[in-house]
């Protein structure tokens, strides 16, 4: 094959350390709020539910936290995770731009969850917990814990959103396979999901009501503590192995990104590709490009407020400075069911607006899981989570729109025309001016995707005014071929 595709590690490569985005942030994190009083809280008020050493790395200033031998090696069972070129999807969007996807639906539960699964297991285990409780959205998450949970002999309760619960028998399957219990969510099991149920018996949940009933779980039982698969900090640093490893994999590919996509629910997915970037971003200066894409079924980022807020619906949690739709909001039942959460990671939220890091963007959702087909399954492959899909449709279903991002350079950095933007994103300031004439890119720029089951690297394509800019109907998504 003339044209690599495939980039891989070897075990020796993988992270022996993961990346705090906290130590280089130029401002520190707004600290947690108690529910009660309003006033700041320390690392103290979080050991009712979660261990010591989680909540120090909750709270670490430190810029590395080495990874446990024993994590390591359980990590070796699918890790390092491979980085491939998309070169068929290049081919159907005629674009010169290389695309790139670190694949992380190799773990024995097919996504990156068991990336922090097994880190908060194993620390658990150090901490003499017997029991974990949980919340799962899709089940991802869910699937995970179990799986790292029967690793450690911990007992593991799950609190799966009834609408993914009554969606993904397989992922309950999953769950019982490796000997965890779960629930639909509200539920008769605490006195919030009774609550919720006598109200409305067809409540078809949110991880909101997931959380809260979780939370109730763990204080209500002895030796019990709480798992959360996103949104915290100490869970974010746990997926950024994936970001390390594929910044030495665009080395051994002989580029660099431009821009990087990720999908966003909670924020995990994104932050573990795309905070190793970031620091170089901030550390080195690179102007790399990060959006974020979420569903318009619950977009915490471009239609919510940056304020503090519940991190569940029963008012349980601290309160977190977060991109945040209001911690009642509840989602409409999608498919995608680990998009359906209200807020956003605080420390996603804290690279946003303030800081400019990176920007966010809605993605509409396939109508149907073949719509997505196209940007997916090929002969002798699977479908993919419906999360990275998404992702991908937002650019794919419109390329006429890629065609239009016209691409300059300025001073050897790639730009985009002002009426590019749209109007639900978030626009990252570049790190210099952008004053170059307008012309076509000479370089062929490369961006990056992340998915659950999939993260990706894409180029940006050559200008092309087909389509909206001459009143004619954009031609549909084109099909690639086998």
């Amino acid at each position: 094959m003339s044209t690599p595709i495939r980039f891989t590690l070897s075990q020796a490569d993988i992270p022996t350390h993961w990346y705090n985005l906290l130590a280089d942030f130029p401002q520190p994190l707004p600290p947690p709020l108690h529910p009660g009083t309003k006033q700041p809280i320390g690392p103290e008020a979080l050991l009712a539910i979660f261990p010591e050493n989680l909540v120090q790395q909750e709270v670490s200033p430190e810029r590395y936290i080495e990874i446990p031998a024993p994590v390591r090696e359980i990590y070796a069972l699918w890790r390092p995770t491979p980085l491939l070129r998309a070169v068929r999807l290049e081919q159907a969007l005629q674009t010169p731009a290389h695309i790139y996807y670190k694949y992380e639906g190799g773990s024995p539960a097919g996504s990156h969850k068991p990336n922090t699964a097994v880190a908060q297991a194993y620390y658990n285990k150090l901490a003499g917990t017997k029991r974990l409780a949980t919340e799962t959205g899709a089940g991802q998450w869910g699937s995970s814990l179990a799986f790292a949970c029967r690793l450690f002999g911990l007992e593991c309760n799950v609190y799966m959103v009834k609408v993914s619960y009554q969606h993904k028998p397989y992922r309950r399957m999953l769950m019982h396979t490796w000997g965890a219990t779960v629930h639909p969510s509200p539920s008769d099991q605490t006195e919030f999901g009774r609550k919720l149920l006598a109200e409305d018996p067809n409540n078809p949940g949110s991880l909101g009501i997931a959380i809260s009933e979780a939370i109730e779980d763990t204080v209500t039982h002895p030796n019990t503590k709480y798992s959360l698969g996103s949104v915290l900090n100490h869970v974010c640093l746990h997926q950024t192995v994936v970001g390390q490893e594929a910044l030495k994999q665009m080395e051994m590919a002989g580029e660099e990104p431009d821009a990087i996509y990720g999908c966003v629910g909670g924020g995990s997915n994104f932050s573990g590709l795309v905070f190793p970037f970031l620091q170089k971003k901030i550390m080195e200066k690179k102007n790399y490009r990060a959006v974020a894409v979420e569903p318009t079924a619950c977009p915490s980022m471009t239609k919510g407020d940056l304020r503090y807020d519940f991190g569940d619906t029963a008012e349980m949690t601290p309160l977190l400075m977060m991109y945040t739709l209001g911690h009642k909001f509840m989602p409409p039942p999608i498919h995608a069911g680990g998009l359906r959460y209200h807020g956003m990671a605080p420390m996603v939220s804290h690279a946003v607006r303030p800081h400019g890091r990176h920007r966010g963007r809605t993605g509409n959702r396939p109508r149907h899981p073949r719509r997505g087909a196209r940007c997916g399954p090929r002969p002798g492959s699977r479908p993919e989570a419906r999360d990275p899909v998404q992702l991908l449709r937002a650019r794919v279903a419109r390329p006429e729109r890629l065609r239009e991002l016209l691409v300059r350079q300025t001073a050897g950095r790639l730009t985009q025309p002002e009426n590019a933007a749209s109007s639900t994103t978030h626009e990252d300031p570049p790190n210099q001016a952008r004053s170059a004439p307008r012309g076509p890119c000479p370089v062929r720029p490369v961006a990056a995707v992340a998915g659950a089951g999939a993260a990706t690297l894409f180029q940006r394509p050559l200008p092309d005014r087909r389509g909206r800019d001459q009143g004619r109907r954009a031609p549909p998504a084109p099909r690639i071929p086998a």
